[in-house]
C-alpha cells in the first residue's frame, strides 16, 4: 500500500534515514550511540520535579539515539542481506531494552499529583509502542531478531514460476495490477506472492506471545490494548469510535461495490464473478484489493468523456527521458549498457515526479526540500540488491534529515503516492523545534492524512495545469467520472483501512487464536470488503502476513482515520482559501492562507492531544465523515441510480 511510515519503534520515534551529519552534542564515540538511558534506575524522585527531570532524560536519549536507531534500519530496508539484518536485530534490541527500562522507571509518577501537562502527556506517548518488550533481556533480543526477520522476508520475497524465473513484488504487481491480463495469470500471481508469507507464520505467533508479555508489563490486557491507548482516550472508546466512523461511511462503499461487481461480472461472467455475492480478491487490480485504481477503465462511467489517463502521459515522459539518454550515449549498445541507460532513465522521471510533488507543497509557502533528501532518498528500485520498495518516509535525527525509501513508476499511483509521502516529511520539518518526544503527529492518523489532504487538489483541472491531461470543460459527466477514479482509490479502501487492525486486535486478545489466523482473516474480509479469495485457503497458508504492515509491524488503524479526517482537514483549507464551490473541485495550489493553517497545525506536533489539534483547524473536536460524504455526493447519487433494481450487498449485509 502506499500508505506507510517507516517501522516504527514507537510513536514517538518514528525512524529515519541515515546521515553524514551528527546532531549537535553529538560524540565520534561508539558508545554515544547505544541504548543506555542517561539516568540510572530509580533515580528519579516521585515529584513533579522528577517527572520534569526524568522527560528531559528521554528526550536526551532519543535525540542522542535516534541516528544509530535509524541508521540500521534504513540499511536494512535498502540492503537486505545477512548483514544488514544482524545489524538491524541489534539495534532493535538496544532500543527495545531502553524503551523497557524508561517505560519501568515511568511507573514512579503513576498517581503524582501536580504534573505539568506536557510533562504527564510526554509520559503517556512513551508508553505509546507498536512492540511493546518485555522486561527479559533474552525475550528481547528474540523480539528484536523476530521483528527484522519478518521485515526482511516481506523485502526479499520472490515468486519463482520457473527455475530461472522469479519475480520480486513490483514484477508480480504488474501482472496482477493489470487488467488485460487473464483472470488466471493474475491468479498466478495472487498465489505467487501470498506463498511467500507462509515463512513467517511461526515467526508471528511468536512475536504475540512476546509482545503480549510485554503489554501486561505494561499493566495492559494485551498488546492490542496498547495500540488503542494512543488517542487521548480510553481504549474502549476508541474502538466504539472507529466503529461510528465506518458506520457512517459504509453506505458509500456498499453501492460503489454494488457497482463494481456489476461491472466485473459483465466482463468475466457468473462463472468467475457472480452477481450478488463476493468479489474475488484477484480481480480488483491490486495485490490486496485495497483500492481498485487500475480497474478505473472497466467502471468508468462515462467512457471518453475527459480523459484522465495520467499513467500514459507520466509514461510519455518517461519514455522520452529514456529516448535523449540513448541519443546522447549512442556508443552504449550492450544489452549491459541499455539496461543501465533505461534505469537512468526511470531515475530521472522518478525525480521529476517528486519535485512535481514539492512544488505543490512550496506553493502553500512551505520550505524547499533540503538538499540531502535529494542526495541521499531512494526513489527507484537498485538494480543491484534486494530493497523494501513499500514507500515510506524518515526523519533521520529528528533535525531535518529527512528522507523517503520507494521504488517510482512512471504511474498515477506512484504519484499520487508521492505527494503523500511529501506529507509525512514537511510534517518532519514542520515539528522538528519540539523536543523529541513530541515529534509526532497529533495522532498517527494526522501523520497520514496530511499528504492526502494535498492530493485532494489533484483535480483534473490541476493535472491540466501541470501538463499531465488535457483541458478540462465544465461537464457533470467529467465530474461523475473524476469522482469514480477518486472513489476507486478512497473509498475502497475505508473497510480494508479498518479490518487490518481489527485482525490484529482479535489476535492480540487471543479471540482468534494461531488455528484460526487464516480463517479470521478471510472472515474479516468477507464482512467488511465483501471480497473472496480466488483459490482454496488453509491455515498452512499465512494471507496476513502477504501486507507489508503485518510483516513490518505497523500498526493500521491510522490509514482508515486518515482516509476520514484528510477530507475534514481539506474542507477547512477550502474555507480558509475563500474558496465557497463544491468540494470536490477545490484546489488550493498556491494559496498562502491555506498553507499557513495548515503549517500552524503540524508545528503542534504531538504536544497537545488531538481534539485541540483538530478544533484548530477545522473548529471541531470531533474526527467525523460528513465532509467524505460531501465531497462524494454526485457519485452517490450517480450510484444509487444505477444499482437500482440490483441485488445489493453480500453475506446479509
Amino acid at each position: 500500500m502506499r500508505f506507510a511510515t517507516a517501522f516504527m519503534l514507537t510513536s514517538a520515534l518514528v525512524l529515519a534515514a541515515c546521515g553524514e551529519k551528527k546532531p549537535e552534542g553529538q560524540t565520534s564515540d561508539a558508545q554515544s550511540a547505544t541504548a543506555t538511558p542517561t539516568a540510572a534506575a530509580d533515580s528519579y524522585p516521585a515529584t513533579p520535579e522528577g517527572a520534569d527531570k526524568f522527560v528531559a532524560d528521554v528526550n536526551a536519549d532519543l535525540k542522542r539515539m535516534q541516528p544509530y536507531f535509524s541508521s540500521a534500519q534504513w540499511l536494512q530496508a535498502t540492503y537486505i542481506t545477512d548483514d544488514s539484518q544482524l545489524i538491524a536485530a541489534r539495534a532493535t534490541e538496544e532500543y527495545l531494552a531502553w524503551q523497557a527500562k524508561r517505560i519501568e522507571q515511568s511507573k514512579i509518577f503513576n498517581g503524582v499529583q501536580g504534573l505539568k501537562p506536557e510533562t504527564a502527556r510526554a509520559i503517556m506517548l512513551l508508553k505509546n509502542v507498536s512492540a511493546p518488550a518485555p522486561s527479559d533481556p533474552k525475550l528481547q533480543s528474540e523480539l528484536a531478531t523476530i521483528l527484522s526477520r519478518m521485515e526482511a522476508n516481506y523485502g526479499a520475497g520472490k515468486w519463482c514460476r520457473a527455475p530461472n524465473d522469479c519475480l520480486n513484488l513490483s514484477d508480480i504487481e504488474k501482472i496482477i495490477d493489470d487488467p488485460k491480463q487473464t483472470p488466471d495469470a493474475r491468479l498466478a500471481a495472487w498465489k505467487g506472492w501470498h506463498e511467500t508469507a507462509r515463512a513467517i507464520r511461526k515467526d508471528y505467533q511468536r512475536f504475540v506471545e512476546l509482545v503480549n508479555q510485554g503489554a501486561k508489563e505494561m499493566g495492559k490486557a494485551d498488546a492490542g490494548e496498547v495500540w488503542r491507548s494512543g488517542y487521548d482516550m480510553p481504549p474502549a472508546a476508541f474502538a466504539a469510535e472507529t466503529e461510528r466512523l465506518w458506520t457512517q461511511v459504509k453506505p458509500l462503499y456498499n453501492e460503489l461495490h454494488c457497482y463494481v461487481r456489476g461491472k466485473l461480472n459483465a466482463k468475466y461472467g457468473d462463472s468467475v464473478v457472480p452477481k450478488d455475492g463476493l468479489i474475488p480478491a484477484h480481480l480488483l487490480g491490486n495485490m490486496w484489493a485495497q483500492e481498485w485504481s487500475n480497474i478505473y477503465p472497466l467502471v468508468e462511467p462515462y467512457p471518453g468523456v475527459a480523459a484522465l489517463d495520467v499513467t500514459a502521459a507520466l509514461k510519455k515522459q518517461r519514455d522520452a527521458e529514456f529516448a535523449r539518454i540513448r541519443a546522447e550515449n549512442r556508443s552504449q549498445t550492450t544489452p549491459v549498457q541499455i539496461a543501465e541507460l533505461s534505469h537512468q532513465a526511470d531515475a530521472d522521471e522518478s525525480v521529476k515526479m517528486a519535485k512535481v510533488a514539492e512544488d505543490f507543497y512550496t506553493s502553500l509557502g512551505m520550505p524547499s526540500l533540503p538538499p540531502s533528501f535529494w542526495e541521499k532518498s531512494m526513489l527507484t528500485r537498485p538494480r543491484d540488491r534486494d530493497v523494501v520498495c513499500h514507500a515510506s518516509a524518515w526523519d533521520l535525527n529528528m533535525q531535518g534529515d529527512v528522507r523517503i525509501k520507494m521504488c517510482i513508476d512512471p504511474k498515477e499511483e506512484d504519484l499520487i503516492t508521492i505527494h503523500h509521502e511529501l506529507g509525512h516529511i514537511y510534517y518532519d520539518l514542520m515539528y522538528n523545534p519540539l523536543p523529541p518526544i513530541f515529534q509526532d503527529a497529533a495522532h498517527d492518523g494526522f501523520h497520514e492524512a496530511i499528504g492526502d489532504t494535498i492530493t485532494l487538489s489533484l483535480t483534473p483541472a490541476h493535472l491540466h495545469r501541470i501538463g499531465l491531461v488535457g483541458p478540462q470543460k465544465a461537464d457533470p459527466k467529467a465530474v461523475i467520472n473524476a469522482q469514480m477514479k477518486w472513489a476507486v482509490a478512497k473509498i475502497v479502501f475505508l473497510p480494508w483501512g479498518k479490518l487490518v487492525d481489527q485482525w490484529r486486535w482479535k489476535v492480540f486478545s487471543g479471540e482468534v487464536t494461531p488455528e484460526n489466523y487464516n480463517a479470521a482473516w478471510w472472515k474479516l474480509r468477507e464482512d467488511y470488503q465483501g471480497v473472496a479469495p480466488p483459490t482454496e485457503r488453509s491455515e498452512e497458508n499465512f494471507d496476513p502476513g502477504a501486507k507489508y504492515h503485518v510483516a513490518g509491524n505497523t500498526p493500521y488503524t491510522r490509514y482508515f482515520l486518515s482516509f476520514i479526517i484528510q477530507f475534514q482537514f481539506q474542507k477547512a483549507l477550502c474555507e480558509a482559501a475563500g474558496y465557497t464551490g463544491p468540494l470536490n473541485e477545490c484546489d488550493v495550489y498556491g494559496n498562502k492562507e491555506a498553507g499557513e493553517r495548515f503549517m500552524a497545525m503540524l508545528k503542534a506536533g504531538a504536544s497537545r492531544p488531538w481534539p485541540e489539534t483538530l478544533e484548530k483547524l477545522t473548529g471541531t473536536r470531533q474526527m467525523d465523515g460528513s465532509a467524505l460524504i460531501e465531497y462524494f455526493a454526485p457519485l452517490m447519487a450517480y450510484l444509487k441510480e444505477q444499482n437500482e433494481g440490483k441485488q445489493c450487498g453480500w453475506g446479509g449485509q
